[in-house]
Parts: C-alpha cells; sequence; structure tokens
C-alpha cells in the first residue's frame, strides 16, 4: 500500500508554485493558500510525485485529467467564493478542484459520471480531511435538483452549450464558471451571473483546453 507524506520539499515546491501562480495572474490570497495548502502529489500516481507541482495536467485514468494548477486557479477565482457558499461541481475528477473549493470553506456538491473514477474516489486519503464534499455518481447535464439553488456552480470539462438544467439550479445572482467549445480546440472561460429567475449575464474571459464534458453515466 502507498505510504502518503507531505515533506518539507513539497512545501516548497507549493510555495514555488503559489508564486508561478501570482506571476501569471492570480490574484485572490484565498485561493493561492488553498493550493499551497493542499498536497497535489496525494491526487496523482506515485510515478508523478517528483513533477506533481508542475503547472501542467496530469492522466488520472478513463481518459480523465487533473487539471493544471493555473486552470483550477483561474476557476476558483472567477467563482469568487465566499465562506459557506454552497457549489456545485460537474467532473470530480482526482478531487483537488473540489479540494481547493473545500480548503476556501466552501460546501461542494460534486459530480462524476464515470463510474470507476467514483468509486476510487471512495478511498480518497484526504477524504476526512473534507467533510464539506459530498460525492454523487451521475450525469453532469443533469445537475443535482434535488440539492439545489447552489451559489456557485463550476464544470470542469468543455461543455458544447450551456446547460439549461444547470442555470435553472443556480441561485439569482450566482455565478456559473464554465468553458464552452469555440470551435477549435480550446474552449472560451465563460463567467454566468443568473440576474433574475429570466436573465443572464455573460462574461468571456481566457481560452483553456479541457476533456470534453459528455452526457449520461459511464458504468
Amino acid at each position: 500500500m502507498r505510504r502518503f507524506e507531505d515533506t518539507y520539499q513539497h512545501k516548497g515546491l507549493r510555495r514555488q508554485l503559489g508564486n508561478l501562480l501570482r506571476e501569471k495572474g492570480i490574484t485572490d490570497e484565498n485561493v493561492l493558500e488553498a493550493i499551497q495548502n493542499i498536497p497535489r502529489h496525494f491526487f496523482l500516481d506515485s510515478a508523478f510525485d517528483k513533477i506533481a507541482y508542475e503547472d501542467r495536467a496530469f492522466p488520472i485514468g478513463e481518459g480523465q485529467t487533473i487539471s493544471q494548477p493555473y486552470t483550477v486557479a483561474y476557476q476558483s477565482q472567477l467563482l469568487q467564493i465566499n465562506k459557506g457558499d454552497k457549489v456545485l461541481e460537474i467532473g470530480t475528477g482526482s478531487i483537488y478542484q473540489a479540494a481547493v473549493l473545500a480548503e476556501m470553506q466552501a460546501r461542494v456538491y460534486t459530480i462524476e459520471r464515470q463510474k470507476k473514477l467514483y468509486d476510487h474516489n471512495k478511498n480518497f486519503v484526504l477524504r476526512s480531511r473534507y467533510p464539506n464534499i459530498k460525492f454523487f455518481y451521475g450525469d453532469g447535464f443533469e445537475g443535482l435538483p434535488t440539492y439545489a439553488p447552489f451559489d456557485k456552480i463550476i464544470i470542469t470539462a468543455a461543455a458544447p452549450f450551456i446547460p439549461p438544467k444547470l442555470v435553472a439550479q443556480l441561485k439569482i445572482g450566482g455565478y456559473m464558471v464554465i468553458p464552452v467549445d469555440d470551435g477549435d480546440e480550446k474552449q472560451r472561460m465563460l463567467r454566468i451571473t443568473k440576474v433574475s429567475e429570466n436573465a443572464t449575464k455573460e462574461e468571456s474571459f481566457e481560452h483553456f483546453s479541457f476533456v470534453p464534458m459528455l452526457q449520461g453515466k459511464n458504468s
């Protein structure tokens, strides 16, 4: 069984990563502190231990990736997380993004459509550290209507369109951060603000590259 250790070297590498994210334009100190507090190497196979704090994505199985830290920080910053925010995450993946939000004291409801990843995440080594993360196996396009409304919604995969069922589950005044296909290999990061039951405001930001957001569940 793998032994999980968080050494002074790991912590030093996280400080370097935090400095790099600042240089790249991340200004939310709560986001930076969360990333510097979380041992990212715990979320990866031990083969990646020495490179876990490089600012890049890594494969985690089932055709999925753990997003690069800059992407995680960028989306988290756009959400403008407040303590106690109720956040719906579409695409649990490695749990790293959910852990960053939980470290910022959000209440996170996260959906994974890949059954193998969902089952694997039941044994996640830091699960007891984050009782404010609730895990669900399901179709991200459907959201979690039983638990709605949400203060914030984050989608961690490339969406072909803005899912109307997710907009319906967002509180008035709430934000959705979503990468939407722009007709090429990159996706435009959008922040959707729900201004009334029937109206939203859309802000457009940088381009990123995500795995596709797929409908249905994969057993």
